[in-house]
């Protein structure tokens, strides 16, 4: 097999391809990988490969219309992984393969500075105002202007359709939000789990913030997210923990996620955090000292926790699948 130069290219480097990028250099294949610099000092991951980060610079606050505030963000994005492409090809630096995710821009020009690459997208998940997310939740109604934002923000998609080479889905589903016309160049590739790391551990323990450590003779129900937030279920969970309390009076809930909004709209003032609200709706109802909320926590400690775990419990909007899920 040929030997190929391939750049990868995701604001979260390695995102989606954690997986794939070391096994193509245990292959034999070059590889460097492109993301946020920013969001690239919170990896602390020993690479075997280079990794390049690109300075994303603040977006601008002008007087345009709405609509166009990530398409314009999308387009700086894109600009700033161009500064980064220029300057790997200034060092004679030319891929045979490009894979990337084009959701945040990051895929916009890069067939300009390397014209011979084959471009590779992941199509993660296409907008649309039925069948989706938007709408699910009667909790959250959607607008017309909501469904006027989603045709702008699938602005970066539609270009990454025209451009690519090929594309690839994680699952069946996520394909199918795209337009029936594009879904033949689109093929469904998994990322995979590494199943060596995910597994079961009888002996797991796991020590929470207040001492107190679990071990698989403690009733542990866990719930996790990125942010604690509706796309994932939170306000239906925390509704029903009062109840589920009641009927597992021994069991210790873990909670994992943090307090920001990944997908949506924030929670309605006064309030914070989504924490926050239904802590306010049904906290007196609750015995706390069977509750935990760990924010965020170090992947070695949330696999331990899932192996832990006696009743894993997700919820989620019509949208991508949380690695979590699979996980669990």
């Amino acid at each position: 097999m040929a030997k190929l130069r391939l750049l990868f290219v995701h604001q979260n480097f390695p995102g989606q391809f954690k997986h794939l990028a070391p096994w193509l250099v245990s292959q034999g294949h070059e590889v460097i990988g492109m993301g946020d610099a920013e969001n690239l000092k919170s990896r602390n991951a020993a690479w075997t490969f280079p990794v390049v980060g690109y300075t994303a610079r603040p977006a601008q606050q002008g007087a345009g219309h709405h609509y166009l505030r990530s398409f314009e963000a999308a387009i700086r994005r894109g600009q700033d992984v161009t500064r980064a492409c220029l300057e790997l090809r200034g060092k004679g630096y030319s891929p045979d393969l490009i894979i990337g995710h084009p959701a945040w821009g990051e895929l916009l020009f890069v067939r300009d500075v390397f014209p011979r690459a084959r471009l590779v997208s992941y199509f993660e998940f296409f907008y649309r105002a039925e069948g989706g997310d938007v709408g699910f939740d009667p909790e959250y109604p959607s607008s017309l202007d909501t469904v006027f934002k989603l045709r702008i923000r699938n602005s970066t998609q539609l270009h990454a359709l025209s451009e690519s080479d090929a594309g690839i889905s994680p699952t069946q589903w996520q394909r199918s939000s795209y337009p029936a016309r594009e879904q033949s160049r689109i093929r469904v590739i998994h990322e995979g789990l590494d199943t060596d790391v995910v597994r079961a551990d009888p002996a797991a323990s796991l020590r929470l913030a207040d001492g107190r450590v679990l071990t698989r003779e403690d009733q542990v129900v866990t719930y996790v997210s990125r942010q604690l937030e509706p796309y994932r279920g939170f306000h239906v969970f925390m509704r029903a923990l009062p109840e589920l309390q009641r009927r597992l009076p021994r069991a210790i809930f873990v909670l994992v996620g943090a307090d920001g909004v990944s997908y949506g709209a924030p929670p309605p003032a006064p309030h914070q955090c989504y924490r926050e609200m239904l802590l306010a709706e049904v906290g007196t109802h609750l015995d706390t000292a069977r509750v935990y909320f760990t924010g965020r926590i170090a992947y070695p400690d949330y696999l331990r926790l899932l192996q832990l775990s006696r009743l894993h419990i997700y919820f989620t909007y019509p949208f991508v699948l949380s690695w979590s899920m699979l996980e669990a």
